[in-house]
């Protein structure tokens, strides 16, 4: 046995390959994209996130002596079993930096190179690329729900195991939550971390009071007391309000906060905050926790809740109301004796017709106002004259157009790998954050808003239009 670790793929895949050994097809030249249908939670758009894992896990593809053995017990050719042995990754890909608002249908990632090695892939990439993207997006809905006030994710305990609780609070951050409890991520990511008390803690000792008392004077000004294990305005905050003058006071420190986790959290923390403030704590901050998500908060914003801060857990980590993005990998273009041949696949389900050719994604921003005008797909030998008028029309209704000037166009697709060799250079986390809450900001309110959010247009140009439809056309039955 050696020390490689294996690889994470599919047996659908491991059996595609072998077919294409077998067929002497497996050097193939292809272009696969990876793109979703629609947004969970009905929303406007969704975060691109998960490429730096990607990129990890392709830099280090390899199949272990004991993974061939088995493979080979399973019935798998020699022929697949020395070809993985040997395996090297050979392939460009592209993809849209993490952070970046993106939509259906249009190509996220781009893989090209031999069709064996892009098939093995596969089932990584979506796995990598769906989940953190979907949690990125739930996490962007609950910041902008909270409308500039705190959050911290707490969703370890209830996320789909320990990858996705890691993974997932990496990605909640580039989404723009503020801290994470959990210390691995924090660990392997940098993430502010940030240590709520438990109602345990409460539970162990003989009365509240002293329980609050012990925890500030281990804790000092860090230390946020949870207030609702009894009741949470005729026990749990005025306990809070001695303890600190009991302990931090007399040291000059000042509280960091209380959390209420059960309750109507609009009422009560307003009394709180009353109760707070005549006892010369202004500054004591109050957040909530308990199942919350983008509606319960921006309800109780709605409300007048006094609440600057939200601990936000399973909803957002599993991102509940909407759990799948519908991330799929779709085979777009082959070559052949030197010829780039258009794939497409041609459904009765006309929302799974796809966009053949290999594609550059293009987004043009006004000049004036520095928003987001809409997408634009090209065929990968086309350009976007930022010096010219440019005329946009729907793709599925083309009688909709629109002419823009005084816009530039950026190509949203990067280097990822070039003949298998990484690249690209990852921005730091802090990086990512920033730059996704920038690129938010480029959005129109109308696509931003929760309900009913304005469609944001991904057009095509007018070349390939012209090819999908050709190929509709000759490839359709029906």
């Amino acid at each position: 046995m050696n020390n490689k670790k294996d690889f994470f793929v599919d047996y659908s895949c491991l059996t595609m390959a072998e077919g294409l050994l077998s067929a002497n097809a497996h050097n193939t030249h292809v272009v696969y994209d990876v793109f979703f249908r629609e947004i969970p939670d009905n929303g406007g758009f969704v975060i691109m996130s998960g490429l730096e894992c990607l990129i990890e896990e392709l830099k280090r593809i390899s199949f272990s002596n004991e993974t061939l053995e088995e493979l080979k017990e399973n019935g798998f050719s020699q022929a697949l079993i020395d070809y993985l042995s040997n395996f090297k990754f050979s392939c460009d890909v592209y993809a849209v930096p993490e952070g970046t608002p993106v939509f259906p249908n249009e190509p996220i990632v781009k893989i090209c190179g031999p069709v064996i090695e892009a098939q093995i892939i596969e089932t990584l990439v979506l796995n990598i690329i769906n989940h953190q993207t979907l949690v990125a997006t739930k996490a962007n809905r609950v910041v902008r729900a909270a409308q500039g006030k705190r959050v911290i994710e707490m969703g370890a305990r209830r996320a789909h195991g320990f990858d996705s609780a890691i993974l997932g609070a990496r990605a909640a951050y580039i989404g723009g939550v503020s801290a994470t409890t959990l210390y691995n991520a924090t660990k392997q990511f940098k993430i502010p971390s940030a240590s709520p008390m438990s109602h345990s803690w409460v539970q162990l000792f003989d009365d509240e009071l002293e329980a609050f008392k012990i925890y500030l004077e281990e804790h000092g000004e860090d230390g946020m007391l949870l207030v609702d294990t009894y009741d949470t305005l005729d026990s749990g905050v005025k306990n809070a309000v001695e303890a600190f003058n009991s302990v931090l006071v007399p040291k000059g420190l000042r509280p960091a906060g209380i959390i209420i986790d059960s309750g109507d959290m609009t009422y009560l923390s307003k009394r709180a905050r009353r109760i707070l403030d005549e006892a010369g704590f202004p500054d004591c901050d109050i957040y909530a926790s308990n199942s919350l998500d983008e509606i319960l908060i921006k309800d109780m914003i709605n409300q007048g809740a006094k609440i600057d801060g939200f601990i936000v857990g399973e909803k957002l980590i599993t991102s509940e109301s909407s759990p799948v993005l519908d991330g799929v990998y779709k085979l777009c273009e082959t070559e052949k004796n030197g010829e780039r041949i258009p794939a497409i696949m041609v459904s009765n389900n006309v929302n799974k017709i796809t966009t053949p050719c290999s594609k550059r994604v293009w987004r043009l921003f006004d000049m004036e106002s520095g928003k987001a005008i809409a997408d634009v797909l090209t065929l990968s030998d086309e350009s976007i004259d930022n010096e010219k008028t440019y005329s946009l029309f729907d793709p599925d209704f083309t009688w909709k157009r629109k002419t823009v000037d005084n816009f530039v166009a950026r190509e949203l697709l990067v280097t990822i790998f070039k003949d298998g060799g990484c690249v690209y250079t990852s921005p730091s986390l802090e990086e990512i954050r920033s730059y996704c809450i920038e690129q938010v900001s480029t959005l129109w309110d109308e696509v931003t808003r929760f309900e009913n959010p304005h469609k944001y247009y991904v057009d095509f140009s007018g070349k390939l239009w012209g090819i999908k439809q050709s190929l509709i056309e000759k490839n359709s039955k029906f």
